[in-house]
């Protein structure tokens, strides 16, 4: 039976009319209705540590967040992120008042955005962005305003002059990723001192989403924004679990901020989910302790995936972009002939049974990404192995 509605207005809310169902549950949707091999959607097909997963195990047994958590988190996985961020990068961070634990960093990213914008308030966000991103701005009634990565030498980089021309009056907030989704740039030491600068001659907040911070190779290093000068205090820090310890249904997620900005999120995060995760919050708790090993362990082993990934999708005709960080490759389909990353994506698991995302939905200006597609290589290696010998019939 239809709906019944008194008014010809949608049910939808405006500031959501232009997102639909995500590029995810297309493409993977697709991958379940061909048995294609899913290289869309990132996340492992396989668990992370042992001993954490025991971890919230024992904690469901022990009865440890069971019910409702604290607001801000359970104090032990709070002293956990004070500690690796001070740890690893001599950031010191109050437990009590500048940590806050998330539903994810999808819900650290909401609740920030809901939390420190006005309507009409500008957002500059890297183009290329996770989608997320343009949804939370559009939910805080904000304007997003797109600087885009474009490729240079191998990579996608950042253009200070144009970032700098995109800040107006209306300008309140930078919203970050590096290490970067999908393109894989790790923004370097002097690009971030010049974003720094930036944010503090124009007195900007700064949102950073630095949930891919473990996942850096080769030369790459991941400075967080926050340790810059002038930016402690104008930055709200975001990583998660999910990334690191390949356990992206848990859901754990935070922030951390000064004082008062940690008091403005938690405001808005309080009316979202509430609390999440509780058992998984005391595991995440072990899991930033463990020891340096493990991080450089997880680094190698994903490097070498990358390498499987990427050779595989050279030899295959792609043009690559090997990236420096996250586990996303980005690839050009122009050198197969291709123009359209749709077309391509929604082709590709009849012609050869893998799936992959089109780099064009994380684009205001989808002319931009157009011919680019994302490929993860979370996956196991013989899956990847199996992937590449499938990629490559494309070349008839």
């Amino acid at each position: 039976m239809a709906a019944m509605t008194s008014s010809a207005r949608p049910f939808l809310n405006r500031r959501l009319a232009e997102f639909g169902t995500t590029v995810f549950a297309e493409m993977s949707a697709l991958a379940v209705k061909t048995g294609a091999i899913n290289l869309g959607q990132g996340f492992p097909d396989t668990d992370g540590p042992e001993e954490i997963r025991e971890a919230a195990v024992r904690a469901l047994r022990d009865g440890r967040g069971n019910q409702y958590p604290p607001g801000p988190g359970v104090p032990e996985l709070r002293t956990a992120v004070a500690a690796h961020q001070q740890r690893r990068y001599g950031l010191s961070y109050d437990p009590d008042t500048e940590v806050l634990v998330t539903a994810g960093a999808t819900e650290a990213i909401a609740a920030s955005l809901l939390a420190l914008l006005e309507p009409g308030d500008e957002v500059i966000a890297l183009e290329p962005y996770y989608d997320s991103y343009a949804a939370c701005i559009a939910m805080a009634g904000g304007t997003r305003v797109p600087v885009t990565l474009r490729p240079h030498e191998g990579t996608f980089r950042l253009d200070l002059d144009e970032l700098r021309d995109a800040v107006t009056d209306r300008t309140r907030l930078l919203l970050l990723n590096t290490p970067h989704n999908p393109t894989g740039t790790v923004l370097t030491r002097a690009e971030l001192a010049a974003i720094a600068e930036l944010a503090v001659e124009r007195d900007l907040l700064v949102v950073t989403d630095e949930v891919y911070e473990h996942l850096v190779f080769d030369s790459a290093e991941h400075i967080p924004l926050a340790s810059f000068p002038g930016m402690r205090e104008r930055t709200v820090t975001i990583s998660s679990a999910g990334k690191t310890f390949s356990f992206t249904g848990w859901k754990v997620g935070w922030i951390t901020a000064p004082p008062a900005l940690v008091t403005a999120v938690r405001s808005a995060k309080q009316y979202l989910t509430y609390v999440a995760s509780g058992p998984f919050q005391y595991a995440v708790a072990e899991a930033l302790a463990l020891p340096d090993s493990y991080f450089a362990d997880f680094r190698a082993d994903l490097r070498a995936k990358r390498d499987v990934l990427a050779a595989g999708l050279e030899e295959a005709g792609f043009g690559v972009y090997r990236p420096a960080g996250t586990y996303f490759v980005t690839t050009d389909i122009r050198p197969l002939g291709e123009s359209d990353g749709f077309a391509f994506c929604r082709g590709l698991p009849e012609r050869a049974g893998v799936v992959a995302i089109p780099n064009a939905v994380f684009y205001d200006h989808r002319e931009e990404g157009a011919p680019f597609v994302r490929f993860a290589f979370c996956k196991q290696t013989p899956v990847l192995e199996e992937a590449v010998r499938r990629l490559k019939t494309l070349r008839g």
